[in-house]
């Protein structure tokens, strides 16, 4: 007799969990998507950044010369424009480029070049366009595919279910966090509330259904509850109120709904623990499975030593790149306050530059917290994947498919 197919795609899916979460994930956006999207965002007070600017084509190039603004010479372009889009489309305008504002960079506009303009009428009805920017969405574009074309070269199916897993996270971020926030709701349960959305995921849709992921996720919840309260207690303790980025200033200004700005702060802390929280999570508890794998007969000290070994050196590479990744991003504020010849035991007392210090050294207390938790709960779960072998219907296997199943 022919067997039924239905056994074999039963034992396919049972296989594959990582579609059977991709199956819930997508299920969990359809039906939570009203709930998302019917949050009453408040009017704001000034109009939305880019809300007035539209695409252009250059066509030609009318004038070109030499220009001393203040004593910088540089070049200046007066340049005709079709407009593409909005009401003035396919009118053509005239537009200066670098006549009147100094450029920090030697681009030329070229007939044929795609740029962003801004678009005004005065009071007798006499219509302007401004430059303001290259449209860049082409080279984006094209930097994205290289992106993901890396991605699935080097991890196939399991770089595919990363990409999937990044666009559920921007998903949940901009269609959940963001609307809720600038609804008034409280800014730090938003933040709890869309990670743990993230966690229940991302994680299981990247790894997949298996006892490896269900530590690193058991992991992941307590160490962002150790984290979340290391920054209330220091953003406390310090007395920051959420007001050190000067985008926090422009926000109050455009909006009429007051926001919990020390909420704000404390929900940007926790989310942004969460990208390098992932990676150190999951690695460690990787480890302590493999070094099970390696070693069956290693009991619980043994193999906690073993793996904060490599923890430890894992630690200190994150949280050096940590660091190092504020400083970057902060390098324009320093190389600022060295040129005043300022004094940088005043400066940490800024609010500004305190809060980017509370937010690396609690971040970095969370990674340091993270790995002897990790390894603890990984050990539990490896050393007992035996006995837990008859819940594998329910829980997954032990690793992945790309890795261990079990140990006979």
């Amino acid at each position: 007799m022919r067997a039924s197919p239905i056994p074999t795609l039963y034992n396919y899916f049972m296989k594959k969990y990582w579609i059977i979460v991709l199956i819930l994930a997508a299920a969990a956006a359809f039906f939570a998507w009203p709930y998302f999207t019917n949050v009453k965002l408040p009017e704001t007070a000034i109009t939305s950044y880019g809300s007035e600017t539209v695409r252009a084509e250059v066509v030609q190039i009318t004038e070109q010369g030499s220009i001393d603004l203040g004593g910088h010479t540089q070049t200046y372009q007066i340049a005709r424009v079709k407009i593409l889009e909005g009401e003035f489309k396919d009118v053509p305008m005239e537009i200066d480029y670098g006549k009147r504002q100094i450029r920090s960079d030697d681009y030329l506009l070229s007939p044929g070049d795609k740029v962003i303009v801004s678009i005004s009428t005065t009071p007798d009805n006499v219509v302007n366009a401004y430059f303001v920017d290259f449209v860049r969405t082409g080279p984006i574009l094209w930097l994205t595919i290289i992106f993901a074309a890396a991605i699935l070269a080097i991890s196939a199916w399991k770089g595919l279910r990363a990409l999937l897993s990044l666009a559920f996270s921007l998903f949940i971020i901009i269609a959940y966090i963001i609307p809720h926030i600038l609804a008034g709701e409280d800014p730090l349960q938003v933040s709890i509330i869309g990670s743990a959305i993230l966690l229940g995921v991302t994680l299981y849709l990247t790894y997949g259904w298996t006892l490896k992921t269900h530590a690193a996720v058991v992991s992941m919840i307590l160490v962002l509850v150790l984290t979340g309260l290391l920054s209330l207690i220091f953003v406390l303790f310090t007395r920051l109120n959420g007001m050190g980025d000067e985008n926090v200033m422009f926000l109050m200004q455009s909006m009429t709904t007051p926001i919990n700005l020390r909420g704000l702060l404390l929900g940007g802390m926790i989310i942004g623990a969460l990208g390098v929280l992932d990676d150190l999570v999951t690695t460690q508890a990787a480890a302590v499975f493999e070094l099970h794998h390696a070693n069956p007969n290693f009991g619980f000290r043994s193999l906690y030593k073993s793996a904060m070994r490599i923890g430890q050196d894992h630690v200190a590479a994150t949280v050096n790149t940590l660091v190092l990744a504020y400083a970057g991003a902060s390098l324009p504020m320093f190389l600022m306050f060295s040129l005043a010849r300022g004094d940088y035991g005043y400066l940490i007392n800024f609010s500004f530059i305190a809060e980017e210090v509370v937010r690396t050294l609690v971040g970095s207390l969370g990674l340091i917290a993270a790995v002897p938790l990790t390894t603890a709960i990984a050990i539990l779960f490896a050393l007992r994947a035996e006995s837990l072998l008859r819940w594998e219907q329910i829980l997954g296997p032990e690793g992945s498919e790309e890795g261990h199943s079990h140990v006979h």
